[in-house]
């Protein structure tokens, strides 16, 4: 050991990163939770045998994971079984369209040709540009923060190079005809937060990411693989406090100085970083000092993703005909995107991703039962104010009314349990702000430089981790704002 202390605040995906990180090089890291699970976003719940995460549960890119393991000579497969999924996706659109996303090239091609055979040129030219962003974009830049413009005018030349000031679906729609496999190649922005029609090009490095990494379930649900993260945390000699949330970072002068808890519990570290949201790492903890009070305004002006509306139920019965992930495509694409991302309405229509466990983990449910969620995106509480408490059951009904009419007919008489979540769970239970389920909107004037830094530019031993910070949202990119920010924070307490 180093004889240096960090605390981490908030033990999601990115937080439970960044303490590996630490406490693999020797610094004594303290991970605190305030929720009585760790996870963050990757929480989960048991109800009449059946297990629910909160998602994420879409694995890309394994390697960035299996990595906080070999830092210290570990193998992950100690602690966390990860199995693949296939197909990656099912889309399925109105008129009965359906189309199985993949990695297998061959089988891929299959697909395109049943949609637009003069499309599978195209999309060998699209899969290079997505190469080229990815090398660019994920492989260079991932895990590199981003501390002063310097750095970012460093970085605009492969940005112009790429049109990053383009979106996803225009560059798509620059290789491809036809209407249904542009939603097919543009929506995974969605899962990171992003609207397709606005979020810069750059992140086409996705569909390269699950191309040659595959999409993974880990055995028993995302939240084992959180188990798992803190195990390894534990075995290196690292602690946990769970369900004592932080209250306070104290600051002198320049410097975070101790960490405060609702118990009551302080304790003074050589270096604080915050897995919270980013506003409310500002506003809140560090609320008593005048940097938290002007960065968490700052913050707090700036653009913000969606929330979400999550259906969690589980049925009687088995459905191997439906896959681990499908998006159930709504009548609109477009439109539907302003709705949720512009005008702020709650539209008749959505589209919906749904989350099909049992099919690869039967253990998910009791026997001869089905595990289920079925994600919407919504507008955050500062566009749509709503009363989600008389509004979540209406939604919920109409949900499942859909799938029920596509899926599962019917669904309403499998039921044998079910709730919701709503932005408003959001907003209470993570402190995010608007309820936003991904922190800031990835579009290219809030990347890299122009989100919040890795590390502040005022407290300077005070670090963000997480989906707000550098690179931004979803499993790879959280696990890689902890890389970015591991590498300040060890290089700072060396000197």
């Amino acid at each position: 050991m180093t004889g240096k202390t960090a605390c981490v605040i908030g033990a999601g995906f990115g937080g439970l990163a960044l303490a590996i990180r630490l406490q693999s090089a020797g610094i004594a890291t303290t991970l605190i939770e305030g929720r009585d699970k760790p996870g963050g976003r990757g929480y989960y719940w048991e109800r009449e045998g059946f297990t629910f995460d909160a998602g994420p549960t879409v694995i890309t890119d394994p390697a960035c994971l299996t990595e906080l393991w070999a830092l210290t000579g570990h193998d992950m497969a100690e602690d966390v079984t990860l199995m693949p999924v296939t197909p990656f996706y099912r889309l399925a659109w109105p008129d009965g369209t359906q189309f199985d996303y993949s990695n297998d090239e061959i089988a891929l091609n299959a697909e395109i040709a049943k949609l637009n055979p003069a499309d599978i040129a195209g999309y060998q030219r699209f899969l290079a540009y997505s190469a080229e962003v990815y090398e660019e974009g994920y492989v260079k830049l991932g895990h590199k923060p981003f501390l002063d413009f310097a750095s970012m005018v460093k970085a605009a030349p492969a940005l112009a190079k790429n049109q990053a000031w383009r979106s996803v679906y225009s560059m798509v729609s620059h290789f491809i005809e036809d209407e249904r496999l542009r939603e097919a190649l543009s929506f995974h922005t969605l899962l990171v937060g992003g609207n397709p029609m606005t979020t810069s090009a750059i992140y086409a490095l996705i569909h390269k990411l699950e191309k040659d990494g595959g999409v993974w379930w880990a055995k028993g649900g995302t939240n084992r693989l959180v188990a798992g993260m803190v195990t390894h945390f534990e075995r290196l000699g690292g602690t946990v406090r769970l369900g004592d949330a932080v209250t306070q970072v104290h600051t002198f002068g320049c410097r975070a100085s101790e960490v405060e808890t609702a118990s009551g519990w302080r304790q003074r570290f050589d270096a604080v970083a915050s897995n919270a949201d980013v506003v409310h790492s500002y506003k809140a903890l560090l609320g008593g000092s005048k940097r938290g009070q002007v960065n968490g305004a700052r913050l707090a002006r700036k653009r913000f993703s969606p929330s979400l509306f999550v259906v969690h139920f589980g049925l009687e019965g088995t459905w191997p005909g439906i896959p681990h992930h499908m998006i159930v495509f709504g009548p609109r694409y477009g439109e539907l995107l302003k709705d949720i991302y512009d005008r702020g309405v709650l539209p008749e229509d959505f589209s919906i991703y749904l989350h099909h466990p049992t099919v690869t983990d039967p253990a998910m449910a009791p026997e001869g039962k089905s595990t289920f969620y079925a994600l919407v995106p919504v507008a955050h509480l500062g566009k749509l104010a709503i009363d989600w408490e008389q509004m979540g059951p209406v939604l919920e009904k109409r949900i499942l009314d859909e799938l029920g009419r596509r899926l599962i007919p019917d669904i309403h008489a499998r039921i044998v349990t079910k709730f919701h979540y709503t932005p408003r769970d959001f907003a209470t239970d993570l402190n995010a702000h608007v309820g936003s389920a991904f922190s800031l909107e990835p579009i290219l004037t809030q990347s890299a430089f122009f989100r919040a830094h890795n590390r502040d530019d005022v407290i300077e031993n005070f670090y963000l981790v997480g989906a707000g910070t550098h690179p931004g949202a979803g499993i790879p990119g959280v696990v890689g704002s902890a890389k970015a920010t591991a590498g300040l924070m060890l290089e700072d307490m060396a000197r």
